[in-house]
């Protein structure tokens, strides 16, 4: 079962939906059945809503689900409504992006690419203060809580069980001088230290790369269970997207694999950050 808040809602709602489609039966069909609203069981389905166990052990009933699929759907339902460590600093993560938090937690492999900053899992206390001090128009208490909440969540690539992850940064991000330049070499001196973690590739798109697929920055995330569909996730200012479908995640995965063939190979990234590097220490 999947270890998150998140992405056992997900899950939830993932099963949900299959037992209705598998049923033939519309979102407003099942809702008269039950005397219910369509739309409460399309928020059911879309996890939009806290779904209770009452309302999971009538869906079951009525779809005629085994008792052992029964009391799975319950108990996910259950542990869904738990917090996770991340909602616990209150305005300094915003409600979309602790959706987000809760899936890349539970993340097996994880793609990135950052067209504009360091990539979030990389950055200094430093960098990413420095970040949020700019038009987010946050108060200094919830500054700290922002920079603490990003920095716990780097340390999933320091877990046992750390997903497979690959980064596709371009040199813009690298060169881009944010606070000043003794706050950059130590921030590409963390860039280099988390490329050298074992589960990490590191790929440099260098200024002479020629052309590539150009996105915008964005996240692929997977998840161990075949269940559990793989999703592109790209944040703005005020929100974010998650895209589940299967044309997206194709799309998105195409455009990945693009950017990675036009990167520097991880080695000769490696050389292009110590260059970087030395020019800020100069």
């Amino acid at each position: 079962m999947a270890g998150s808040p998140t992405a056992r809602r997900r899950r939830l709602s993932i099963e949900l939906k299959k037992l209705r489609e598998t049923s033939t039966l519309t979102c407003a069909q099942v809702g008269a059945a039950l005397d219910w609203s369509g739309s409460k069981v399309n928020r059911m389905e879309t996890g939009s809503g806290r779904i209770q166990p009452s309302d999971i052990d009538a869906l079951c009933r009525f779809y005629g689900t085994s008792d052992e699929l029964r009391e799975f759907l319950k108990s996910l339902a259950r542990q869904a409504k738990v917090r996770g460590w991340w909602q616990t600093h209150g305005a300094g993560v915003p409600e979309w992006f602790n959706i987000y938090i809760g899936l890349e937690q539970d993340a097996s492999t994880f793609r990135q690419y950052q067209c504009e900053l360091v990539p979030g899992l990389m950055q200094t206390d430093v960098y990413a203060s420095e970040l949020h001090k700019t038009g987010a128009h946050m108060s200094a208490e919830d500054i700290t809580k922002a920079v603490q909440v990003r920095m716990e969540r780097q340390a999933m690539l320091r877990r046992s069980d750390a997903p497979d992850a690959w980064f596709v940064v371009n040199e813009g991000a690298l060169r881009h001088v944010i606070g000043d330049r003794a706050l950059m070499r130590e921030q590409l001196e963390r860039v280099r230290e988390a490329a050298d973690l074992p589960t990490v590739t590191l790929q440099v798109l260098p200024f002479d790369s020629g052309t590539y697929p150009a996105t915008g920055s964005f996240t692929l995330l997977g998840f161990p269970a075949p269940e559990d569909p793989d999703l592109v996730y790209r944040d703005g200012i005020t929100d974010a997207m998650y895209l589940e479908g299967e044309h997206h995640v194709r799309e998105y995965t195409k455009a990945f694999d693009g950017l990675r063939a036009a990167a520097s190979s991880p080695q000769r990234s490696n050389q292009l950050i110590e260059s970087i590097l030395k020019d800020y220490a100069r």
